[in-house]
């Protein structure tokens, strides 16, 4: 056992004041028709929760995480029994991975997917003993220097063609894995400067790699979703998949619409300027939403710091937008966070994850009240009435032109906005939460 202090974490409710149970996460809890897990689908991040040390750009690791490993490929082998361990305690369903995370990278390609495949059978044997499964796999196409210049983005063939390799082997093993999606994140696919960059001929091959990857994964068998993942910088200034909107005319642009969905971050959608909420808002509106990095950002800093999520108004906001769109199909809710550099113990993990959990569960409860109320629905359908009958109606069914529509303002006269009442709103918000929590 790799955490060997740690028991199984159970829901004891709101009244524990055990720090190692769930007080709101309730996994088997019926909310909106089915069961908390399933509404939720938790998902553990392979990268953050077993390869970071806690490094940062000022100082070495806090946290040692070779799991008693003295070789690249011990460590590899060691973190499989790792994470299952940490699953099963947590209840966790499903794990998300890079190739990279999973089986270290070589000298060359060839040793790299001989490493892989040292490592998917002992992946396969736990995910057949615990019924865990794999949400999604992806590659890591940014962290060797090849990627300086991008990967599909690059100015260099070769490295292209690396990349597309390197996409190729991991589409094998998540297929191999059933994995019920793939990711695209931009990694590197940016640029720095203008002056060196030409960016129609980079989006094409962007475009182009995505292409060969959807046919490839149709035809080696993968029936999940292909997801595109936005971030609007870091590491580079400027990053082509900025966010959901600029995916989303990226694909139309290119005729990928239909092959992919959106994979949303909250962190992201903080560096973008947006809400976690507009982000979902915009994939849902638009029909691609398909999964969730599960994590937040801090408005005073600049860049993706990964926190674990804990503030249940936008968890809510969250789980509003997913019970909205229908629910999850093939995605779910990956907790892409990582415990701060001095929270240095296994427990601290834990307790990260329990934390995030919990926040997510309270969110959902409060969600479904909201939409089983109605209220919002109400206020927002009575805000657009005056599309509903009348000229309103003529304007959305296009059905009136310039010159009928002058008419009538001529004739109405000036208009007389109605109140959107935001405060009021927001206030709505927290009195729901509040009620959720003494209901509990």
């Amino acid at each position: 056992m790799y955490f060997p202090s740690i028991p199984k974490i159970q829901f004891e409710g709101v009244k524990s004041n055990n720090p190692f149970a769930f007080r709101f996460y309730d996994k088997d809890k019926v909310v909106a028709g089915k069961p908390m897990r399933a509404h939720l689908k938790f998902a553990m991040s392979y990268w953050h929760t077993l390869c970071s040390e806690s490094t940062d750009m000022f100082g070495a690791g806090t946290r040692c995480m070779n799991f008693g490993g003295t070789t690249p490929l011990e460590i590899s082998q060691n973190r499989v029994a790792a994470a299952f361990e940490l699953m099963e305690k947590l209840e966790i369903e499903y794990f998300c991975f890079h190739d990279r995370d999973i089986a270290p990278e070589g000298a060359t390609l060839r040793e790299s997917n001989e490493n892989i495949d040292r490592i998917v059978p002992l992946l396969k044997q736990e995910m057949e003993r615990t019924g865990i499964r794999l949400l999604w796999g992806t590659a890591n196409c940014f962290n060797n220097p090849r990627y300086m210049n991008g990967a599909a983005t690059s100015n260099d063939a070769d490295v292209f063609a690396y990349a597309a390799a390197q996409i190729k082997k991991a589409l094998e093993v998540t297929t191999a894995l059933g994995g019920s999606g793939y990711v695209f994140w931009g990694g590197r696919e940016g640029y720095e400067t203008l002056l060196n960059t030409d960016t129609g001929r980079e989006l094409d091959h962007m475009a182009a790699l995505m292409r060969m990857a959807v046919d490839y994964g149709r035809k080696i068998g993968f029936a999940g979703d292909f997801y595109i993942e936005p971030k609007p910088k870091e590491p580079t200034k400027h990053q082509y998949d900025f966010d959901g909107a600029t995916v989303l005319a990226f694909l139309r642009k290119y005729g990928l619409e239909k092959d992919f969905k959106l994979n949303i971050e909250a962190n992201h959608a903080t560096l973008a300027g947006h809400t976690f909420q507009h982000e979902l808002r915009v994939a849902r509106d638009n029909r691609a939403f398909g999964s969730i990095d599960a994590n937040s950002g801090d408005t005073l800093l600049g860049w993706d710091t990964d926190c674990f999520p804990t503030n249940v108004y936008d968890t809510t906001l969250c789980m509003y937008e997913v019970l909205k769109a229908g629910g999850f199909k093939n995605g779910g809710l990956n907790f892409d966070a990582k415990v701060r550099r001095p929270s240095n113990t296994p427990e601290d993990i834990f307790l990260a994850y329990i934390a995030g959990m919990d926040a997510f569960a309270f969110g959902l409860l409060v969600a479904d009240k909201l939409l089983a109320d109605g209220c919002l629905e109400q206020f927002v359908a009575k805000r657009y009435a005056s599309f509903d009958s009348g000229i309103g109606k003529k304007i959305e069914s296009g059905a009136t032109s310039l010159e009928e529509l002058s008419a009538h303002a001529l004739a109405a006269g000036e208009p007389h906005p109605s109140s959107g009442r935001q405060e009021y709103l927001e206030s709505l918000i927290n009195q729901y939460i509040v009620l959720t929590g003494q209901t509990l």
